[in-house]
Parts: C-alpha cells; sequence; structure tokens
C-alpha cells in the first residue's frame, strides 16, 4: 500500500516534487474487529495531516472546500464514484473500496486548528461529497461529534450529505450549530425499490429508514433536503417508480428534492459495468449507448429526468433546495466603561 507521496486532490505524478504526503507511513495502524458488522473489513487508522481540501477548479461540485474523514465506504454502492480514489494508495477499486476503509483518527483536532488559523475566512465547508462520513465505521470512531463542535464553536457554515441514519445520533449538535450559523444538511435517497437498494446499495440503510432519519430531523426543527441520487437508467426511471419515490420524499418533510442521474466516472464504471453484466446482462448494449461520450448521461435523458422530478414535487407540494451561507454567532463587545454589554450578531 501507498502511503507516501500523495497528492491532496490528485493521484501521484511521478517525478513530481515538492508534493506533501497526506499521511505518515510510519503512523498508520491497521485493525479487524471480529464482529458481525464489521467482519471482512479492515481499517487502516492514519494521522492526516491536512484535512480541509479545495476541490479542484474544474469540478462541477457547488462549494469549494470539503471535509473527509474517512475513505473507502462500507456501504458498498456499486455506483460509487469515489472508487477511483482507492487506486491512489495501491488498493482495489472495487471489493477493496468497500472493505478497506481509511480513517483519519485526528480528523476533529485537525480541523479544529485549520478553522482557528487567520487564514481561514469561514468558507462553507461540504462534508459527505467523496465518501459518506456516516458510514457504518463511524459508529465506532465517532469522528463526527468532534467535527460538527468545532464547526459550531467556529460559526462555519457546513453541509452534509449523508445515506447514514447514523446522523441522528449527532442530532443535539446539529440542532447548536443551527442556531449559530447555516447547517445543511441532505439524505440520498434515490428510489425506494426494495429489490433494487439491495442489489445497488447493499451496506446502506434501506431507503425507509433514511426518509424517517429526514422525518426526525425535520421534527426537530432542522430542515432536511433530499438528493434524489442516483436516478438509475432504465432501472429505477420508469415514471411510476418516480412518481412513487417523490411521493415518499414529500410524505418524510423535506424541505426539497433535487434529482440527479447516475454518472460513471473511470473506477466507478468499469465496476458498475461488470455488476450489470452480471445482473442485467441486456442493459449492456443500452448503457453502452447512453454512456458513449462519457461519465455523464446525454443533456436531453438529464433534462427530462429532471423536468419529470420537478413536476412531480410541484405536484407533491415540495420545491428546489435554496442555497445560501451565514455566521451569526454572537459575540461579546467589551463595554465602555460606563455602558453595558452588548452582543453584535456577525
Amino acid at each position: 500500500m501507498r502511503w507516501d507521496n500523495l497528492a491532496e486532490n490528485d493521484p501521484p505524478r511521478p517525478g513530481a516534487a515538492g508534493t506533501a504526503a497526506l499521511f505518515d507511513a510510519d503512523a498508520v495502524v491497521t485493525r479487524t474487529f471480529d464482529t458481525p458488522e464489521f467482519r471482512g473489513v479492515t481499517f487502516h487508522e492514519v494521522r492526516a495531516r491536512s484535512i480541509v481540501n479545495r476541490v479542484p477548479g474544474v469540478s462541477r461540485m457547488p462549494f469549494e472546500w470539503t471535509v473527509n474523514p474517512y475513505r473507502g465506504c462500507t456501504h458498498a454502492c456499486v455506483y460509487c464514484f469515489a472508487r477511483k480514489t482507492h487506486s491512489y494508495l495501491d488498493l482495489d477499486t472495487g471489493l477493496g473500496f468497500d472493505s478497506q476503509i481509511v480513517v483519519k483518527v485526528n480528523a476533529p483536532e485537525l480541523l479544529r486548528r485549520h478553522l482557528s488559523s487567520k487564514r481561514w475566512q469561514g468558507a462553507h465547508i461540504a462534508m459527505g461529497t467523496n465518501v459518506d462520513c456516516y458510514q457504518r465505521a463511524e459508529g465506532r470512531y465517532r469522528l463526527m461529534p468532534g467535527i460538527i463542535e468545532a464547526l459550531r464553536d467556529h460559526a462555519n457554515p457546513f453541509s452534509i450529505l449523508t445515506k447514514g441514519t447514523l446522523i441522528l445520533r449527532d442530532l443535539e449538535l446539529l440542532r447548536q450549530a443551527s442556531e449559530v450559523t447555516r447547517v445543511g444538511i441532505s439524505v440520498s435517497v434515490g428510489f425506494v425499490d426494495d429489490a433494487l437498494w439491495r442489489t445497488v446499495e447493499p451496506g446502506t440503510p434501506a431507503p425507509e429508514r433514511r426518509l424517517d432519519a429526514v422525518r426526525t430531523l425535520t421534527e426537530h426543527g432542522i430542515g432536511c433536503g433530499v438528493l434524489m441520487a442516483p436516478v438509475i437508467p432504465f432501472l429505477g426511471d420508469h415514471p411510476d417508480q418516480l412518481r412513487a419515490t417523490v411521493r415518499a420524499i414529500a410524505a418524510s418533510g423535506a424541505t426539497s428534492v433535487t434529482p440527479l442521474v447516475l454518472h460513471l466516472r473511470p473506477g466507478a464504471r468499469e465496476w458498475f459495468m461488470g455488476w450489470l453484466a452480471e445482473h442485467h446482462p441486456y442493459l449492456v448494449r443500452r448503457y453502452e449507448r447512453l454512456y458513449a461520450e462519457g461519465a455523464y448521461a446525454p443533456k436531453w435523458y438529464q433534462r427530462r429526468i429532471t423536468r419529470q422530478v420537478h413536476d412531480l414535487a410541484t405536484e407533491f407540494g415540495i420545491g428546489p433546495a435554496h442555497r445560501g451561507a451565514a455566521r451569526r454567532i454572537p459575540q461579546r463587545v467589551e463595554p465602555e466603561p460606563a455602558g453595558p454589554t452588548q452582543l453584535t450578531l456577525l
């Protein structure tokens, strides 16, 4: 396994000089746990050198900074676009991605140090954008409470995207953070078809359980949107399937629904197409044609799905997400000698 010379956002480049490694190679501890939920999973505990990552400028993502306390994911989603990142460590992007989990055990302290820097301007930080920060490993390592506490204490706006119902464990911390800054929570539910879920997302909570989490968050005053992702062509895109999914999302009390069609980046594409050939061989040629131009489905197809979902969202009374960021932590201002203390909102 390669730990040294790993660039923060890109794979190592032969001959590149001056690139700091993300991890200390002599500070890696490998563990396995003989419990049912972790059987067959290996954890590589590392002390990361940085935790706040800048998103490459060519990215389509609507945010600039991310925090990812884990690499690899036991959700085992066959389409996961992050699979390619495992190859940067000489790890397998298939089963290895699902079972070889890198844990950045010092993530909370690194983040707190970063947020305290005078150079940091309090930009929005997105989490769960690479692999899920509430995957099963989080139940053992408990990195997210410290991360949320650091963001709360610095009134730093953030968002979390997850398929994990474990987020409810941190509900009180999220509520506290939402009192001082903008907090965006989204749960990913691309479909409510149980048979499809069991084959393409075998390590995740059931879609119904995720929507229960949306309901709980909303009931506690934490607005929660749903990223309807991925919409899987020819398997999850029938109008009846879209209607059932949007209806269930609306019933959960979600504040918004945003559809996202399956995309197949290198690493994920090979793994997904192998799965497709095994489970739905009659669809292989259709996928080769649909994704002939690259990782993304054609614009006409994406627009069709978006239009259908938005029409259904209107029918069921939910709308698109509203973006924004705020820092509103109250700071105590030193009083004039004869005057009272005053609170100022930033």
